[in-house]
């Protein structure tokens, strides 16, 4: 028996089979979940589709969390096919390259608005468009770092968003908790992705956790996928409004 038999969920930010969401979706595939899932655009479906073969996914579609209509018809898919939902999966993040590798002070109106709604705001409309489809409890769960707890060199903008992103989880959680869903979000440590290698001076912020970390070495991915996969069990039951780290203990240094 896995902890996620019976369970469905849907995986939003599978990019390909280095992402954080992909060693999500096979640690719950594992567990035993029945699981949908998106890909961004066109030119990312070639790289996520065979990964949904994989998984056996039952529901997907193209998903820009910024296309109402798509987000909508996601939904409403999990609903006619489903007739429910038991856990979401939110693992996306964007700034656009100038307001990313320049200081917070110089980013713009447009590139501070853009990643705010790409990296936190999706996950307030997903947890809208869940919320019915989740009559007898849920889990919500979305992926921050550190560098929304304190300032990390070069992360830029993304500090305000993440902070911003927790800190929704948190208001979530107590939203939604009397439904009986949990709100929860995972903060990795440094860890080698298409999304990270946008970041300047990352291989810096790896070999530093790799060697300062009280557990020392570099992370990866699977680190990350069986956490995800108890928290949208029942024994996360009790767990909401969480920032739970997988950093090897590096966030307790500074």
């Amino acid at each position: 028996m896995g902890i996620l038999d019976g369970k469905k969920g849907l995986i939003i930010g599978i990019a390909n089979h280095h992402s954080i969401a992909w060693s999500c979706a096979k640690s719950m595939d594992a567990a035993g979940a029945t699981l949908g899932g998106t890909w961004h655009s066109d030119k990312s479906r070639p790289h996520v589709e065979p990964l949904l073969d994989a998984l056996g996914a039952e529901i997907r579609r193209p998903l820009d969390v910024q296309d109402d209509g798509q987000m909508q018809a996601l939904f409403e898919e999990v609903a006619e096919r489903w007739g429910g939902l038991d856990f979401v999966l939110h693992s996306i993040a964007f700034a656009p390259k100038p307001d990313l590798h320049g200081r917070v002070t110089d980013s713009s109106r447009e590139g501070f608005g853009l990643a705010m709604d790409v990296s936190c705001h999706s996950f307030v409309r997903l947890a809208r468009l869940a919320e019915p489809l989740m009559p007898d409890g849920g889990s919500l769960i979305t992926m921050s770092y550190l560098g929304g707890a304190e300032v990390i060199p070069h992360y830029g903008i993304m500090g305000p968003v993440k902070a911003a992103l927790e800190s929704a989880t948190r208001y979530l959680a107590a939203e939604l908790g009397p439904a009986g869903i949990r709100v929860n979000a995972i903060s990795p440590g440094p860890i080698p992705t298409r999304a990270a290698s946008g970041l300047s001076a990352f291989d810096a912020l790896v070999a530093d956790s790799a060697a300062r970390a009280p557990m020392r070495g570099t992370l990866s991915t699977d680190d990350v996928g069986p956490l995800c996969a108890f928290l949208a069990s029942d024994g996360a039951r009790a767990i909401t409004g969480s920032t739970l780290y997988v950093d090897g203990g590096y966030h307790i240094l500074n």
